[in-house]
């Protein structure tokens, strides 16, 4: 069997619902056996990806990360997206990359933010200017037709070249928003809990290794706490090691993930804040992988 190449000519093809509906429907399957391999050469990092749902397939993501591409005009990130059969373990399809974690990547925060955003959400406020950030317009969008998208970055012409209106203050751009997307690849709390309104939303993407943090200990404090899945967020993720080593929160406060009832995983009234972090774990890019590679299936 001769595996199939999908690139990004099958993007056209793909929609946001389509992607979360696979999203909740790989999240009824038995739980992922995940497990993760991470080598490092001072600053670069190589991360191997493994996820094995029983009865949707296998998949080994390769990634690397050099931090210094951007000054040879190269991408920061790359690598390897590989699909096997769950009958057989034969390799059917080698996916790019790049498609396949930009749609897991907002993806996984579309999803929580259908289940806890207000649904008269309107104003999105970005909190960096990358690639992720600039996905989650069309995600967001495919959810609140209505929003206005305004951005931050430490890095104001950054922020300018993604072509919506820019921040220039952090803390008046929280306080004006009804949902907050971090994406940074911040060390240190950018968003302060005392900065947070009633009834926000917060999709936290950017952290994610045990010495990255995007927002402080009183907005985890302050907020109901979601995450993708526990397993590749508690005891793996700084944003929720340090509030839960200093006691502003505990893992009982972390309230639900994707493998809970999705009742469970819903706002209860508008004027509550929710936080849902996004760990982004390997059974996610099966999850996304799959439903590209169907999608390209079915176009013939």
């Amino acid at each position: 069997m001769t595996p199939r190449i999908i690139g990004r000519d099958v993007e056209d093809r793909l929609t946001w619902g389509g992607l979360t509906a696979a999203l909740e429907a790989g999240h009824l399957r038995p739980r992922a056996e995940i497990r993760d391999m991470v080598l490092y050469r001072g600053g670069d990092t190589l991360l191997n990806r493994a996820a094995w749902i029983d009865g949707l397939g296998q998949l080994v993501k390769v990634a690397t990360v050099f931090p210094g591409n951007g000054a040879q005009g190269l991408p920061t990130v790359n690598g390897a997206v590989t699909l096997y059969d769950d009958r057989t373990g034969v390799l059917t399809a080698l996916v790019d990359f790049h498609l396949v974690t930009k749609w897991k990547t907002a993806g996984d925060s579309l999803l929580s933010a259908r289940r806890l955003a207000r649904k008269d959400s309107r104003r999105i406020l970005l909190v960096g200017a990358g690639t992720v950030a600039r996905s989650m317009v069309g995600a967001y969008a495919s959810a609140f037709p209505q929003a206005e998208f305004t951005v931050w970055s430490r890095n104001r012409a950054t922020a300018a070249a993604t072509g919506l209106p820019v921040a220039d203050d952090l803390e008046a751009a929280v306080r004006g928003a009804d949902i907050i997307c971090t994406a940074t690849m911040s060390h240190h709390p950018l968003i302060k809990g005392a900065w947070l309104q009633p009834g926000q939303h917060l999709d936290l993407i950017g952290a994610y290794t045990a010495a990255m943090r995007e927002v402080d200990d009183e907005a985890m404090s302050r907020a109901r706490v979601f995450v993708d899945s526990r397993a590749t967020t508690i005891g793996h993720i700084g944003e929720l090691i340090e509030p839960i080593k200093s006691g502003a929160i505990s893992e009982a406060d972390v309230i639900a993930d994707f493998y809970d009832d999705p009742a469970g995983y819903d706002r209860r009234s508008d004027d509550e804040i929710t936080i849902a972090k996004n760990g982004g774990g390997a059974h996610l890019d099966l999850m996304t992988a799959d439903y590209i590679a169907r999608t390209a299936g079915a176009g013939g």
